[in-house]
């Protein structure tokens, strides 16, 4: 009798023991483990190349690091030397007011183009297509167009920069950066880009 209270105890001591070690409920572990993971949003349309034209209209997909590049995403060929910056501003839909992140960028533009005396700058204005009429989209366009000129005018008001180193160019919807199918695409094509640079026949 004594061998088999023996074997009894020993079995009650290693089942208590078991229940000791189990895992509360309530703990930090499991409570990690039901947790969802964190959502990670990427874009439809990838930009391989991080030079901010999505791969799929990018015409040069692997542009070296820093590069200035144009609206196709391949290196800027304008005649030049000197100076050569890019600007981008983007806006809300039906809207030509630059929000503060993006004067804070153009003040940058400007302070190169007064350092700079001979440089010029091309302003370009577009739309995305829920800003106009699809009859129209092969038509000049007055939002584009004062997109443009937002920029010009910040740039001869505060920076006294003479108008006559300053082009602009309305393209409306024609020019999209991004798929139309999407706010975030929309978004993208509501844009202005810019980009100042010494001519060479002016050194």
């Amino acid at each position: 009798m004594s061998i088999k209270l023996s074997i009894m105890m020993t079995s009650m001591l290693g089942v208590l023991a078991l229940t000791g070690c189990q895992t509360p409920l309530g703990s930090t572990a499991l409570n990690q483990s039901l947790e969802e993971p964190p959502i990670t949003l990427v874009p439809d349309t990838p930009d391989s190349d991080g030079d901010g034209v999505l791969d799929d209209i990018d015409e040069c997909p692997a542009t070296p690091w820093k590069v200035i590049i144009d609206e196709a995403g391949c290196p800027f060929s304008g005649i030049g030397v000197g100076l050569k910056m890019e600007y981008r501003a983007f806006f809300d839909k039906d809207s030509s007011e630059l929000v503060p992140k993006y004067q804070a960028e153009l003040d940058k533009v400007g302070m190169k183009l007064q350092e700079y005396k001979t440089a010029i700058i091309w302003i370009e204005g577009h739309n995305s297509k829920t800003e106009i009429d699809s009859v129209s989209i092969d038509k000049a366009n007055a939002l584009a167009e004062d997109r443009a000129n937002k920029i010009k005018n910040y740039l001869i008001s505060k920076y006294s920069i003479d108008s006559e180193r300053i082009t602009t160019t309305e393209y409306g919807a024609r020019r999209p950066i991004a798929p139309s199918d999407s706010e975030e695409g929309n978004m993208l094509n509501r844009r202005v880009y810019a980009i100042a640079f010494e001519p060479e026949e002016q050194k």
